[in-house]
């Protein structure tokens, strides 16, 4: 399955494709045929526990490494590595020299894209500014906070003003104000048209910023596409509450109900709700509290990649490290 909404979508408009990509390292097969469509101008979350291939799919993706098996198209382009400086690459492993004042190094991260070192600095100056760092501007980056020096790398990763921004893993080790900022920064940049692809564990993330995602467990990608669409893969629940503790009105509920305290849940009837509301009424249930409610992210990454999968998944940010 596909990210992209069309099946005819041609190379100019896609952002990323990779078909057949397989990762091995020695035994260990690491990413196992993984087909991916990113259209250009989106936001893409690719969602796995630790392990499951997400960085070195990443990585296949912009040519760091090369593919066993399967090819990969990076803005039309074979080889990522020709168009390298239209990329901007967050690893997960980050890394800045402790002596470098923070402009000096968001200049040499874009010097390294191509973008002159004195063009760089003066852009990192204003970078840093306009994300309520301007202080920090002269400040090496050993006398600032983790979360500070990782939003300074991940300006460094911005400042050649790529069209591809690729983020591995970017809100860990980041508090809850810096997570903020970074979800508000990645939004900005796809307003921009700039396209967004971050792996995560932590669903949150990914159910507020992402238009797509791939779902990576094993090596292998169980479901990509929209977000909207993998919630679907679950029938809404419907919660009832009523004053009647039994009567007619029992026959309109599916079998699967549960009661769990006052409240009735089951799935969403294939009717729709009016002909349960109607049968309600008539059979005076006493109707307390009726909602529909969709299911979350976290229960649809259960229920196409499984519970063991599942498991080393963050459901909100709070569960990161500060």
């Amino acid at each position: 399955m596909d990210i992209a909404t069309s099946d005819t979508a041609v190379d100019t408009e896609l952002a990323i494709e990779a078909r057949g990509l397989v990762k091995r390292f020695d035994d260990t097969l690491a990413v196992d045929g993984v087909d991916l469509l990113v259209p250009r101008g989106s936001i893409t979350g690719i969602l796995g526990p630790n392990g499951a291939g997400k960085t070195t799919t990443l990585r296949m993706m912009l040519g760091i490494i090369d593919p066993d098996e399967g090819m990969r198209r990076v803005l039309g382009h074979d080889d990522p590595k020709d168009i390298a400086r239209l990329i901007g690459y967050l690893p997960e492993e980050r890394g800045l020299y402790p002596a470098m004042k923070a402009t000096d190094a968001i200049g040499f991260m874009g010097a390294l894209r191509g973008l002159p070192l004195p063009e760089g600095r003066e852009r990192g100056r204003k970078l840093l500014e306009d994300h309520g760092l301007g202080h920090a501007a002269d400040k090496q980056i050993r006398q600032l906070s983790k979360g500070m020096a990782q939003i300074v790398q991940l300006l460094g990763t911005l400042v050649h003003d790529p069209q591809l921004v690729v983020l591995d893993e970017p809100f860990s080790g980041l508090d809850a104000i810096n997570q903020g900022k970074l979800e508000v920064l990645i939004r900005g940049l796809a307003d921009k048209g700039v396209t967004v692809i971050f792996s995560t564990h932590v669903i949150a993330h990914a159910e507020r910023l992402c238009e797509g995602i791939a779902i990576i467990a094993g090596g292998k990608v169980p479901f990509a596409g929209r977000v909207d669409e993998a919630r679907d893969r679950i029938p809404a629940q419907v919660r009832l509450e009523t004053s009647a503790q039994d009567g007619p009105w029992m026959a309109a509920l599916p079998e699967s109900r549960r009661k769990v305290g006052k409240f009735w849940y089951f799935p969403l009837p294939d009717t729709g709700i009016e002909p349960l509301l109607r049968a309600l009424i008539d059979g005076n249930a006493g109707i307390q509290s009726l909602s529909i409610e969709r299911a979350g992210l976290h229960d649809a990454f259960v229920a196409i990649a499984g519970e063991a999968a599942a498991a080393d998944l963050v459901t909100s940010p709070e569960g990161e490290e500060a």
